[in-house]
């Protein structure tokens, strides 16, 4: 655990203010860390994802001896030193081995804590240096296209799916421009075999099942990344191409660990929002009331059908007299006086 800083001066604690939760965070930052023994063709991979991560990536350019995978603590505290030296939250480990070759291991944090872990492998590769055609601004949010009934179905997929939409995420935002959408990264999976078809939906299995999983009947996943081309089509809309832009990625599912079932819990709860938030709109929609073009709250009432036939009104000195009373005088005097009627006679009002 690191120990608690207290600012010394105002420019410290914007630092610590900085990095204190948020209700909506920041967009993550990834540490590259290398293995003690990596390939040519892992450096070249974790390279080219390093350039779709910027600018919230930083690279540990001297090999470390860390395997995230061990039993021993050592790994995990030196990913949680780094994570709280560096306010990082995602880690991508490269290591090669003769029985693994070309791995890479992501890595989620909570809270300074390892959340889960997952491993592929790299079977084949296509750096953006081999496709002659324009490429992406750094920074820029990519949109992220999932062609598969296994990401909502398999477990494994399924936590696959969530960590690169962590991983390649940038910024929470509410609307884009669409010129600003500059690139697309696509992750599709080989055709699914038979025994996968009703596969049990559990994002994080039991990890101390009896029987182990057969990996080897899992496809492969296929990555790619496009750039946008916007051209003219006549109409409002423009017309979309996607050019290849690289790299193109085929992995391999291997080693994974689940989530602590508490600690996702945490992870996954949301902060309660303040009444100045859900008049604004936000959090749950309230009925019948929205926030106009000035910002001011409007509602809307729904009054049912109503019954003026017995409505009873207040009777006011104010609303007699004039042509009413006249005309009440004269239905008096046309019927006339009864004998035995006792009622005293309403004086006429003099008309001015």
């Amino acid at each position: 655990m690191l120990r608690t800083i207290k600012p010394k001066n105002a420019r410290s604690k914007r630092a610590l203010d900085a990095r204190a939760p948020k209700e909506v965070e920041d967009a993550r930052t990834a540490i590259f860390v290398k293995g003690t023994h990596t390939g040519e063709t892992l450096n070249a991979v974790m390279r080219d994802l390093m350039a779709l991560k910027r600018p919230n990536a930083i690279s540990f350019n001297k090999k470390n001896p860390i395997h995230p995978f061990d039993a021993n603590t050592s790994s995990i505290s030196s990913l949680e030193f780094w994570a709280g030296k560096n306010d990082a939250s995602l880690f991508l480990v490269g290591q090669t081995t003769k029985k693994r070759p070309n791995g890479l291991t992501f890595v989620r944090m909570y809270d300074g804590q390892v959340l889960d872990m997952l491993e592929v492998g790299v079977d084949s590769w296509a750096g953006i240096d081999s496709f002659k055609t324009a490429k992406s601004t750094p920074g820029h949010k990519p949109l992220m296209h999932f062609a598969s009934e296994l990401f909502d179905t398999h477990p494994r997929y399924i936590q696959l799916k969530s960590i690169l939409m962590d991983f390649f995420n940038g910024e929470v935002v509410d609307s884009i421009c669409l010129p600003g959408l500059e690139h697309v990264i696509s992750v599709s999976v080989a055709p699914t075999p038979a025994a996968l078809n009703n596969a049990p939906v559990n994002m994080y299995p039991n990890q101390h099942a009896s029987a182990p999983e057969d990996i080897s009947i899992l496809p492969k996943v296929h990555i790619r990344t496009y750039t946008t081309r916007l051209l003219s089509s006549g109409t409002r809309i423009p017309r979309v191409e996607l050019t290849p832009m690289g790299p193109n990625l085929d992995l391999t599912l291997r080693r994974h660990k689940a989530a602590d079932a508490e600690l996702l819990k945490q992870a996954m709860k949301r902060p309660k929002l303040k009444k100045t938030d859900i008049e604004k709109g936000l959090g749950k929609k309230r009925k019948n009331l929205e926030v106009d073009e000035m910002g001011d709250l409007r509602g809307r009432v729904h009054v049912g059908k109503q019954n003026l036939d017995k409505l009873q009104t207040r009777k006011m000195k104010g609303l007699k007299g004039g042509d009413l009373d006249i005309e009440d005088d004269e239905g008096q005097e046309d019927g006339g006086e009864g004998e035995g009627d006792d009622t005293p006679r309403k004086k006429r009002r003099k008309q001015a």
